[in-house]
C-alpha cells in the first residue's frame, strides 16, 4: 500500500473520530499544543492501519481492513484522550487555589500533587481537617469519571530512619485512600504505595523544604492500563 494512501486513511480516521479541534492551550505553560483527543485519534488510527495492513489475502482486502482499522482505532484513541481532557479541565477548575497541582502526563495520565505539607504534620499520617475540602473536590470529580484507576503515593522528608519513613509514607497514602473511599470513590479503583524519603522535590536541609517533601501524589490512569 502506498504511503499517500496510508496518510489519507489516517486523515479520514481522525475526522471520523471526532477531532473537532487539534489545538489547545497548556494550562501550565500557556503554550499551544495538540490536544489529547486528537493525539489519541491519530495514534489509534495509525495502529488500526498497521493491523489492517498486516491482514487480508490481497491488496484490496488489506486496504479495506486498514481503513476499517483506522476508523475504529481512531475512535477509541479519541475517546480516551477526550475523557482525560474533560477530567483534567474539571479538576483544574475544582482545585483552583487549593495548593494542589494538576499535571498532565501524556494523553492518558493525570497527576495530582499535594505539596507544601498539605494534610500532614511532621511525623504524622493523620489527615488535617484543612485538607478535607480539597479531597472532597478531588472525590467529586473522580466519582463523575468512574472509568479511571488511581495510584496514591505517599512521601516524607528525610527526618528519621529510611525504614521508618517508608512505613510513614505508606500510612499517609492509606489515609488519603480511606478518605476518598468515605467520599464514595470505589475502593477497587484505589491503590497505594509509599516512596519514603527517596523522591524529594525540595531541599531537605531547610524547614520549608522538608515541609514541601511531606506530600501525597495521586496518579490517574484509564481502567485497563
Amino acid at each position: 500500500m502506498k504511503l499517500k494512501s496510508t496518510i489519507a486513511i489516517v486523515s479520514i480516521a481522525a475526522v471520523l473520530a471526532g477531532c473537532q479541534s487539534m489545538q489547545r492551550q497548556n494550562a501550565t505553560t500557556g503554550e499551544t499544543e495538540t490536544n489529547s483527543t486528537s493525539k489519541g485519534a491519530i495514534v489509534g488510527a495509525v495502529s488500526g492501519v498497521l493491523v489492517g495492513l498486516a491482514t487480508g489475502d490481497n491488496a484490496k482486502e488489506r486496504r479495506n481492513r486498514a481503513l476499517a482499522g483506522a476508523v475504529a482505532g481512531g475512535a477509541v484513541g479519541a475517546g480516551v484522550g477526550n475523557y482525560f481532557d474533560r477530567q483534567e479541565a474539571e479538576l483544574r477548575e475544582e482545585l483552583r487555589n487549593s495548593g494542589v497541582q494538576v499535571r498532565r502526563v501524556g494523553q492518558d495520565q493525570l497527576e495530582l500533587v499535594m505539596e507544601n505539607g498539605i494534610g500532614f504534620a511532621t511525623d504524622s499520617s493523620n489527615l488535617s481537617s484543612s485538607i478535607f475540602p480539597t479531597l472532597n473536590g478531588v472525590a467529586k470529580i473522580l466519582v463523575e469519571y468512574p472509568d479511571t484507576v488511581l495510584m496514591i503515593t505517599g512521601h516524607t522528608d528525610s527526618t528519621g530512619s529510611e525504614e521508618y519513613n517508608q512505613d510513614l509514607s505508606l500510612k499517609r497514602a492509606d489515609s488519603v485512600r480511606s478518605y476518598l473511599i468515605g467520599q464514595n470513590v470505589a475502593s477497587n479503583r484505589l491503590s497505594t504505595m509509599g516512596a519514603g524519603e527517596s523522591q524529594p522535590i525540595c531541599d531537605n536541609g531547610t524547614s520549608s523544604g522538608r515541609q514541601c517533601n511531606r506530600r501525597v501524589e495521586i496518579n490517574i490512569y484509564p481502567k485497563g492500563n
